[in-house]
């Protein structure tokens, strides 16, 4: 009898607005009312897959 493969571990798709990554680049904004955008980024969690990087599809 033959030996059994292992079975293959399900493909996880990346999601699609980090790449993956889990962070994203999130413009940095100054001032209470205005709200101005400046040319700085940081880095902020994804909320579409809450960080993991997977698909939640």
């Amino acid at each position: 009898m033959a030996a059994r493969k292992p079975a293959a571990k399900p493909r996880v798709k990346k999601c699609s607005d980090c790449k993956g990554t889990g962070e994203i680049a999130e413009t940095v904004r100054v001032g209470a009312r205005k709200g101005r955008a400046t040319g700085d980024q940081q880095a902020a969690l994804c909320l579409t897959c809450f960080g993991t990087g997977e698909a939640t599809d």
